[in-house]
């Protein structure tokens, strides 16, 4: 089967065909890194760590791409705020957002450009913009003229009035027209700045991702995803900037876009008090639990995320590691093809999920070890294209929430006064500390080697 992506550009799924089949380029915009990732930031950035595995698994090479954008507005006004240095901010939300997805079970993408190591190559392409008649200088910015581009509104299909409209644009006496939208920016005393053609300044958002991508992937590449909010004006401008500046007819070939997360039926918002960062969520749940439950819902469709739906999702990893508990070596198998075949449909996880969910099935109704073997490479197979069931099964039963349950130093030390306890024929004992145990939350399971426990 052939891999199907739906191309927000033309609103329809299509057959993928890569520029180049022997490397793949896929450019996902990344953080803005002035604060913690919230959870639907982390709904995204899942959501393309399993484009990427896929692509992975399909081609021999992919170039997954994805940005850190650390000057801007929101930085500086967090910096303001707190006091603390821009260069500071932005190291220590980098490697706190770095963390985090770790944590979560993504992949480090191969390339991470970050927007102030690219400020020439910015520079170079606003000029070009200037030069060939699709931007201006004025007042010390330099604006992108959109009624120069004849089908700007392509990729969100609205009219230049609608775009205005919903565009939210700066007012200002400078502008040639109400669309028009900042490439470059006078830096204020104290703000970041760099030299330029037009004056000590600093970048617009939109002329970041479209200077990074031509720097690493060319003028026109395969694929450019991001979240659904980004479709404008972000991507609608990037598209503009790159086309106009390169004379080429798309920026990327595929657009890919996650819809918005909700949170038990409302708006993520810190005045309803649901608004939750990857790390609280963290700190509270497995990160595979917490990619599992982001990942149940169809990337494209909305997804209404409770804390229910973590501790649903843990409770189903519980029983796919309950699978491989015990089975030490499993042997590497091919990806079972009906769960191939649901991610190449334009990442159709819950029937990849149905699939893995069989799977368990199927080695719970095994009729012999034989049988039990084959189901378990199976569902590690599956699982493990979809970047589940990488740890140890032990590890993965012994983990606690921050703060909670009791350490494993005390845990062991109850299994042997236990132990001990049988051992001198004081039943009485051994099931008080098992209870004990219990309602601690801690599982001891007796079998030919021993006990081995588990946190319920």
């Amino acid at each position: 089967m052939a891999l199907s992506l739906y191309n927000t550009l033309t609103r329809a799924k299509e057959e993928f065909a890569p520029i180049d089949p022997a490397n793949v380029r896929l450019y996902v915009c990344g953080p803005t890194v002035y604060d913690y990732a919230h959870v639907g930031n982390a709904r995204t950035f899942s959501a393309f760590d399993l484009l990427a595995r896929l692509l992975k698994h399909l081609y021999p090479k992919v170039t997954y791409a994805r940005n850190i954008t650390d000057v801007d507005d929101k930085i500086i006004e967090r910096s303001n705020q707190s006091g603390e240095g821009i260069d500071s901010v932005t190291t220590r939300t980098t490697a706190q957002f770095h963390a985090d997805m770790d944590e979560l079970g993504l992949l480090r993408p191969d390339i991470e450009p970050r927007a102030t190591t690219h400020i020439p190559q910015m520079v170079a392409m606003i000029q070009a913009l200037v030069d060939k008649g699709f931007a201006y200088a004025a007042e010390g910015h330099v604006l992108f003229h959109v009624p120069a581009m004849a089908d700007y509104g392509r990729l969100s299909r609205r009219s230049q009035d609608e775009l205005i409209a919903g565009a939210r644009v700066e007012v200002a006496p400078y502008k040639q027209s109400p669309a028009d939208f900042v490439l470059w920016k006078p830096a204020k005393p104290g703000e970041p700045g760099w030299d330029s053609p037009w004056g000590k300044g600093r970048p617009g958002w939109h002329i970041e991702c479209s200077a990074m991508t031509a720097a690493h992937f060319g003028e026109v590449f395969d694929i450019h995803g991001g979240g659904l909010d980004l479709i404008f004006p972000h991507h609608e401008n990037e598209i503009a900037q790159s086309r106009c500046a390169h004379g080429t007819a798309v920026m990327a070939n595929v657009w890919m876009h996650s819809g918005f997360l909700t949170i038990a039926g409302d708006k993520m918002s810190k005045s309803l008090n649901n608004f939750y960062t990857a790390r609280e969520l963290l700190d509270e749940y497995p990160g595979e639990a917490i990619r599992l439950a982001l990942l149940t819902a169809h990337y494209r469709q909305p997804l209404d995320f409770t804390k229910e739906k973590i501790g649903q999702a843990k409770q189903t990893l519980d029983r796919w590691y309950g699978v491989l508990r015990g089975l030490d070596g499993v042997e590497a198998v091919p990806v079972p093809a009906e769960v191939l075949a649901a991610l190449q449909d334009d990442l159709n996880t819950p029937l990849a999920f149905s699939h893995l969910h069989e799977l368990a099935g199927a080695f719970h109704r095994a009729a012999n070890a034989d049988e039990k073997w084959v189901a378990a490479a199976n569902l590690k197979a599956a699982a493990g294209l979809l970047g589940f069931l990488g740890q140890d099964p032990e590890a993965w039963f012994r983990w606690a929430p921050k703060g909670a349950g009791l350490d494993e130093a005390a845990i062991e030390a109850a299994i042997q006064a236990r132990k001990d306890a049988r051992k001198a024929k004081d039943f009485a004992r051994a099931d008080r500390i098992r209870a004990d145990l219990l309602a601690q939350g801690i599982v001891l399971e007796d079998g030919p080697q021993g006990t081995s426990w588990k946190r319920a």
